[in-house]
């Protein structure tokens, strides 16, 4: 995935920054619990799509 648009993506409810997780190709937003997926190398940035974490994973992120 293209490192200037990972600067310039953010998360589209809270807009805060999202954490790139290359191995899952999924955009993590921490504050709103939120991993959206990344697709052929595009980020699908719709509530709808995104899937939620789960508390072992948000422990992870720590």
């Amino acid at each position: 995935m293209d490192a200037r648009l990972l600067e310039i993506l953010v998360c589209p409810i809270c807009k805060g920054p999202l954490d790139y997780r290359k191995p899952v190709q999924e955009l993590i937003c921490r504050p709103c619990r939120l991993a959206y997926p990344v697709r052929d190398d595009i980020p699908i940035m719709l509530e709808d799509e995104a899937r939620k974490l789960t508390a072992e994973e948000i422990e992870q992120l720590r």
